[in-house]
């Protein structure tokens, strides 16, 4: 069976780094062009508040205190730039920083009396600005802290003005309305946003199980099917054994589809075999890992071809490119383990008119777009219904060694089967589908091809 490590396609990979890191960089991208929009809000309504109070300059001079009004400009446009980098993320926009920027906007409204005693200059000090403040809230908290952030605002409004006039109220709910719709998409978005990175991670989850399952097909459940088969034909003990590999093939594929079944008892020691006796006097066995060779370095790519080719034999015919067909070593494996499952197939459940296992071919076309392989014997062909019904039985030959390998690459697994004209499996491989394979760092030549 095909090391896990080394047979993990680089779909799995890719779901399976969405689904990790995936939600923390969507979630950047959902609400940066809020935090961009409103760090523009702050400095063009701080600018707006000077430009206001430069067109009433006269007559607060006349009625007023300019003095006390430059006072609180100035501290206002000092803290909107120095509050800038506060305004980029969520991270940075903490909730001492929203309670100082809310004191600011609320003081500014109830300090607009002191600039203006008698009430009939304009608008107050701080203009439209405080309403940034709010939306900072509504961005960060969501709907129901910018709700409170609006209501306070308004009730400032109403003491600066000494009553709830019509302006002041107006103003009150078009801040409060604005505000909780914006916390509202906020919220909504990031719920979103958590729903999808959930979503991946099942994903990615879903792919991993698909996987073991087709190494287990591969190779645990094939050795178990040949065991009870030549147990059943010795007979005698062996027969046993048979019997117990078929009950623990049959379990295997009851956990692999995800079937709840009877647990199933585990093979038994035979009566003849000996004890090991414990041997503390004996010298320890050296370290596995310690005397262990060292792997080769896996290679980049694998030559598709020679792989392929490895699988002739007396009744298997090889077709394909004169030359060697190089493809990351990931997505090389993973075809030539759906043609051996192919052939696995052919092998075990076709027969000829003659009864003997049916012939089978391989066809290896390099195309300029894709990688085409076509598997087909000369057998009597595939019933309707029967894939979808030896599918449910749990023999996952077709819907996971072969039609899921090729999903996990981005390509397609199809079955042309006539009534005595045997069948034929098309597996095809986008290029850009290898390409996204092999990384970005893949050469390619003037077709297009990875190299």
């Amino acid at each position: 069976m095909a090391s896990p490590a080394r047979s993990a396609p680089a779909a799995r990979q890719r779901s399976q780094a969405r689904a990790e890191g995936g939600g923390g960089r969507l979630g950047a991208a959902l609400e940066r062009p809020l935090w961009r929009a409103l760090l523009g809000y702050r400095i063009l309504t701080a600018g707006y508040a000077w430009v206001v109070f430069g067109l009433n300059y006269g007559a607060y001079e006349a009625q007023g205190r300019p003095g006390a009004g430059l006072g609180y400009l100035s501290l206002l446009s000092l803290w909107t730039l120095a509050t800038l980098d506060r305004v980029s993320s969520a991270r940075r926009c903490t909730a001492p920083f929203l309670v100082a920027d809310m004191t600011l906007a609320i003081g500014g409204i109830l300090f607009s009396r002191v600039a203006d005693p008698a009430q009939e200059i304009g608008p107050t000090l701080p203009s439209i600005w405080t309403a940034g403040a709010v939306l900072a809230v509504a961005v960060r908290a969501g709907w129901r802290w910018s709700g409170v952030a609006a209501v306070l605002v308004g009730l400032a409004g109403i003491v600066e003005y000494g009553g709830p006039g019509r302006s002041t109220l107006h103003n009150a709910a078009l801040v409060c309305v604005a505000s909780i719709a914006i916390g509202y998409v906020v919220e909504v978005a990031r719920a979103s946003e958590r729903a999808l990175a959930e979503a991946l991670r099942i994903e990615a989850a879903t792919r991993e199980r698909e996987r073991l399952a087709r190494d287990i097909h591969d190779g645990v459940l094939q050795v178990l099917a040949l065991v009870q088969r030549r147990g059943s034909a010795l007979g005698g003990e062996d027969a046993e054994l048979g019997r117990l590999a078929g009950e623990q093939e049959r379990a295997l594929r009851s956990l692999i589809t995800g079937a709840a079944g009877p647990a199933v008892p585990g093979p038994r020691t035979a009566p003849d075999a000996p004890d090991t006796p414990d041997t503390p006097d004996a010298p320890d066995a050296p370290d596995a890992a310690a005397v262990r060779p060292a792997e080769p370095a896996e290679p980049a790519e694998l030559d598709l071809r020679a792989l392929l080719a490895a699988r002739a034999g007396e009744r298997v015919i090889f077709s394909g490119p004169a030359g060697p067909l190089p493809l990351p070593a990931a997505a090389a494996r993973e075809l030539d383990a759906a043609v051996g499952a192919a052939l696995d197939n052919v092998r075990t459940h076709t027969r000829n008119a003659a009864g003997v296992p049916a012939r089978a071919w391989i066809l290896l076309e390099d195309e300029p777009e894709a990688v085409l392989i076509t598997v087909r014997d000369d057998g009597p062909g595939i019933a309707a219904g029967r894939l979808a019904a030896a599918e449910a039985e749990g023999r996952m030959g077709v819907s996971l060694s072969i039609r899921g390998r090729l999903r996990d690459l981005g390509g397609t697994a199809d079955w042309i089967s006539l009534p005595g004209q045997g069948t034929e499996v098309e597996l095809s491989v986008p290029r850009a589908a290898l390409r996204a394979a092999a990384g970005p760092a893949a050469p390619t030549d003037r077709e297009g091809r990875t190299s």
